[in-house]
């Protein structure tokens, strides 16, 4: 079978090489799946980097959101597969237990993208931060997969959802996701914006993957008794907040990481992937595939998200 290996760490573009390999033999409580669609994500990228906090042993197969098929049951599952033998090539190896139903109204490459980001933002969201019917919530990068799917999640919610992204054509697609007010950070000043449409209230629930500038800002538009939601740094800068500011403006610093419900409540998974998947039945939320990509370009589609110039999902489809 074909399958991109990372052979040493580097750019996605400098050390993949797709090489002829073994179909990899599933182990015990495992399975293997054909690869129908692999959803690019920016781990993905951090594996690439050897900057991710899984460090599988080289060479691995990338890769960690796929829809395929279930070799002999013909089962259509989405999942995160075991590395080192990830999404990016024909075949990938699953935990049976970490299976999940592919949604019946989602095609092949919309539903490999529904785990990760959509898992991560209803237990952001809900978990974390109560989001409420009524209340404001700010999606920062909100034409990227894991904003698309906050955006998506908080009009599902009935909050008021104000879009922050960068540039005209991913204020488009905010637009086409049903923000509420879409903000293009390199023309306008968001922590301005914010204030005014809120009446100088600001936002009752802010989605913050992106740090740095991000969260500098964010602090300074929060609502009384807001909550700013932690996802992740893809900034690349990591904030140290003063404390003493979220206690005068009584605010809160929530953090997530969605893979610790794996580990400390696994059943709370399989009961968020039937709630998105009654969602998704519903047409409240899809995941908006942008691109789809031979795998044969698969390290050029993971160039492009890791210098922050994709919006929705790339899928790669073996």
């Amino acid at each position: 079978m074909r399958a991109w290996q990372v052979f040493e760490p580097g750019e996605p573009g400098d050390v993949l090489k797709l090489n002829d390999v073994e179909v990899p033999q599933p182990g015990p409580g495992q399975v293997l799946v054909r690869v129908k669609a692999a959803a690019l994500n920016f781990p993905d990228v951090l594996l690439c980097r050897g900057q991710y906090q899984i460090r599988p042993p080289m060479p691995f197969t990338p890769g960690v959101e796929l829809c395929g098929v279930v070799e002999g049951t013909g089962q259509r599952v989405i999942g995160t597969p075991v590395l080192p033998y990830g999404a990016l090539a024909d075949y990938a190896v699953m935990e049976e237990a970490e299976l999940f139903a592919a949604p019946e109204s989602l095609d092949d490459a919309a539903a490999s993208g529904l785990l990760i980001a959509y898992q991560t933002g209803w237990f952001g969201l809900h978990r974390r931060a109560n989001l409420k019917a009524g209340e404001t919530l700010l999606v920062h990068a909100a034409a990227g997969g894991v904003g698309a799917a906050a955006v998506q999640l908080g009009k599902a919610a009935g909050a008021t959802v104000i879009a922050v992204v960068g540039g005209p054509s991913k204020a488009e697609v905010a637009r086409q996701l049903g923000a509420d007010v879409v903000i293009d950070r390199r023309e306008q000043d968001f922590i301005k914006v914010v204030k005014e449409v809120t009446g100088g209230r600001g936002a009752d629930v802010i989605y913050d993957p992106v740090g740095g500038a991000a969260y500098a800002g964010s602090a300074k538009c929060v609502a009384f008794e807001g909550r700013i939601l932690i996802v992740g740094f893809a900034s690349g800068d990591v904030p140290a907040p003063a404390l003493n500011h979220a206690l005068v403006k009584n605010y809160s610093i929530v953090g997530l990481h969605w893979g610790l419900y794996r580990q400390h409540n696994p059943a709370s998974i399989r009961d968020c992937h039937e709630v998105l998947t009654g969602l998704a039945a519903q047409g409240l939320i899809s995941p908006l595939v942008s691109e789809k990509l031979p795998l044969e370009e698969a390290p050029s589609g993971l160039t492009k998200l890791g210098a922050g110039e994709t919006t929705g999902r790339i899928v790669v489809t073996p």
